[in-house]
């Protein structure tokens, strides 16, 4: 689940296109709705940043608020709520303090995740139902009866009861 750098043969998910960019030195308070496509933020967003898509913050780039995202890329600073259904990447000069509800996670060297960090809530599974054998099923008797009858402290044979006629036989 976690992964501290790239590993010779490790490949990371092919980056979507960026469609949206806040540029440097721009400041945007409130909600971004940015459905499919990617977003960039090199300035300040303070408010809620929602997309079905790919986010990237820059290393100028500060995030004050929550963040919904397939996939998460920080080399900036984001403080506060984070949900990524994918993957969440902090590179060398990133950030992420808060809350963190992710898929996977992949921290550079250098990255820094200060805060909590869990998987999303799983469905409840149901309890297994124990599987008990059918009678015709189940394992036989290790020892016979007349062996366990037979295998008193004396060798004594072991004592018949008479049944009453009337009774049925196969009760006892």
């Amino acid at each position: 689940m976690f992964s501290l750098g790239n590993k010779v043969g490790t490949s990371r998910p092919a980056a979507e296109p960026i469609c949206t960019l806040l540029g440097e030195g721009t400041r945007w308070q409130g909600e971004i709705h940015a459905g499919a496509n990617g977003l960039r933020v090199e300035g300040t967003v303070e408010g809620t940043i929602i997309s079905e898509g790919q986010v990237v913050v820059a290393p100028t780039g500060l995030v004050k608020g929550t963040i919904h995202s397939k996939h998460l890329t920080v080399t900036g600073r984001v403080e506060g709520i984070v949900k990524v259904s994918g993957c969440l990447e902090i590179l060398g000069t990133g950030w992420v303090e808060g809350e963190v509800e992710l898929g996977s996670l992949v921290v550079d060297e250098g990255g820094m995740l200060q805060g909590t960090c869990q998987l999303p809530p799983r469905p409840k599974q149901q309890e297994p139902v124990p599987l008990v054998p059918r009678r015709d099923e189940r394992v036989q008797e290790r020892f016979s009866p007349v062996a366990a009858l037979n295998s008193g402290t004396h060798g004594a044979a072991p004592e018949i009861i008479p049944v009453p006629r009337g009774l049925d036989r196969n009760r006892f």
